[in-house]
């Protein structure tokens, strides 16, 4: 009884511990470890199928990393010796395409080093294709052969070597070559704006030559008010029979600028062997008509030459109903302006009827045969009466020739786009200039060409033919007509050309400031400028109360 109390006490007291329990729990435990941990493996390579070690598209989160993360502690040594390997011959493959794609930036596709690059890359490229390390090291999934490896590396490192010699020799001359592009864009750069400043300046001087200067505005009104104030010192004169008389040496002078025309009569009469033949035509508009003469009578022509002064309403047949360019100015100035109805000229002098009078000089002077036209910005340096013993064979006009080359034709004058124009007219023919010109007036009036500007001005009217000036029509009146003379005779471009020949200016009969750069302005060029001051009649007291700038 006492055993079965005793046993009893004790079952009763370990009863809190079971051995058998204690051991299946800690079995229990280990086993879902197990599980947990088979499940994670599982989970890391059925996700993520493997691919070869090289392949340099592996991603770098999530599950891939700890994959890669894991294989670098599980991996054979070599393998991770072959990606160093590999990673460095991709590094310089892309290096090196990296300067081919410059090179052919830089416009080099032929030069031997651009080839040099594209085989480099190529070399690169072809090493892993090889069957023996294709095979061994990258298709392989055993152990890597240390030999193949070494022999690989070998290789790849010459590649590198080269690789780096050449991009070392490369830097300096594509550096060189990116500064000569950037040249050449600022050369661009900086021509664009040349090309804006010069057509700024041209548009500016043109501004400045169609403007009329204070000097000039200042000596026209002083001699306005000399005339106001002593009406009877400037009484006209009875006209002289010199006027008509065809054996003297005529001249034809058609300008509004009182101080040119004094210039281009006092040059002529200076350098004139016999000064009492030559007799000067001036023809003005009504403004300056007064002006003009005022100057003539206080400043005659010296050396005993002689001179008449009219204004262009004093030849009573120059009527709309009989010159063109006035019939076209009255019907633009009495409809609106439009692009159908307006003529179309770019300087006001081109609508000015004083520059159209060169068409009309037979008429003009019924009683002569010859004349010579000079124009109001010529300086003549020597006697001109060689000029007319020329024998003009028959034509009509006698001009020097301006034409070189593709330049001065009558294509730059003349739309040959207009069938009447490409029908009648030969555009590579040589073009000629005013300035100075005989004109044989019989030749004129026998080939009638006051007619034939007429006629052409009409056909004109909308400047189709031609868009402006005196130049294009004379060509066309002209056409066949004109004789042409030596160079020497009439030297161009003091007005606009700076590289005129000194020589060639010396030996000039005449010279032309034909341009912008007018002598009497301000932005005449200084290196032309005193042969034209030589002959402005500086000891006037009109010039130097103007103050001309002489």
């Amino acid at each position: 009884m006492a055993v079965a109390v005793r046993g009893s006490r004790g079952a009763s007291n370990f009863s809190g511990f079971n051995p058998r329990n204690f051991f299946s729990y800690r079995i229990f435990i280990s086993a879902l470890f197990s599980l947990l941990f088979i499940a994670t493996l599982s989970v890391i390579f059925t996700t993520n199928p493997s691919t070869p070690h090289h392949d340099s598209a592996l991603p770098t989160t999530g599950n891939a990393y700890v994959r890669r993360t894991f294989l670098t502690l599980n991996s054979d040594p070599l393998k991770t010796r072959l990606d160093l390997i590999y990673k460095q011959a991709s590094d310089h493959i892309t290096l090196v395409n990296a300067y081919a794609a410059y090179a052919r930036k830089l416009k080099l596709e032929m030069s031997k080093q651009l080839k040099m690059f594209d085989d480099l890359a190529q070399n690169f490229s072809d090493i892993q294709m090889k069957p023996n390390y294709h095979e061994t090291l990258f298709e392989s999934t055993g152990p890597l052969d240390e030999d193949v490896l070494r022999q690989f590396e070998k290789e790849v490192k010459d590649r590198v070597k080269t690789a780096r010699m050449m991009i070392v020799d490369s830097k300096e001359n594509y550096d060189n070559q990116l500064k000569i592009q950037k040249l050449k864009d600022t050369i661009f750069a900086v021509n664009e704006l040349l090309v804006k400043a010069k057509k700024n300046g041209a548009f500016a001087s043109s501004i400045a030559a169609r403007s009329i200067p204070k000097s000039l505005h200042c000596l026209s009104m002083r001699l306005v008010e000399e005339k106001i104030s002593h009406p009877e010192k400037y009484t006209d004169d009875e006209p002289k029979a010199e006027l008509e008389d065809p054996s003297l040496y005529h001249y034809a002078i058609f300008s509004d600028n009182i101080i040119a025309v004094s210039v281009v009569v006092r040059s002529v009469v200076k350098n004139a062997e016999e000064p009492w033949k030559h007799v000067f035509h001036i023809v003005t508009d009504r403004m300056n008509l007064a002006a003009m003469k005022v100057w003539f009578k206080m400043r005659p022509v010296e050396r005993g030459a002689h001179i008449e002064i009219k204004a262009v309403r004093d030849f009573t047949f120059l009527n709309s109903s009989y010159v063109p360019l006035l019939r076209q100015q009255e019907l633009a100035n009495s409809q609106k302006p439009s692009s159908e109805n307006t003529v179309k000229f770019k300087n006001p002098k081109d609508t000015s009827l004083l520059s159209h009078l060169r068409f009309y000089l037979p008429e003009m002077f019924p009683k002569l045969q010859k004349i010579i036209f000079l124009e109001d910005d010529v300086v003549v340096q020597k006697d001109l009466t060689g000029l007319w013993k020329i024998d003009l064979d028959g034509r009509v006009n006698g001009a020097v020739e301006t034409c070189f080359g593709s330049f001065h034709r009558f294509a730059h004058y003349l739309n040959f786009s207009n069938p009447l124009i490409k029908e009648k007219f030969n555009a590579k023919a040589c073009a000629w200039s005013y300035g100075i010109n005989i004109f044989d007036l019989d030749a004129w009036r026998s080939e009638k060409c006051t007619e034939e500007y007429n006629y052409w001005q009409n056909l004109n009217e909308d400047a189709s033919l031609w868009s402006g000036g005196t130049l294009p029509p004379g060509l066309i009146t002209f056409y066949s007509k004109t004789k042409s003379l030596d160079r020497s005779w009439h030297v161009l471009g003091l007005g606009y050309n700076p590289s005129i020949s000194m020589d060639a200016i010396s030996n000039a009969a005449v010279i032309h400031y034909n341009g912008n750069m007018k002598p009497w302005l301000d932005i005449a060029m200084n290196q032309y400028k005193g042969f034209w001051t030589k002959y402005v009649d500086s000891d006037m007291e009109f010039v130097q109360v103007c103050n001309f700038g002489l």
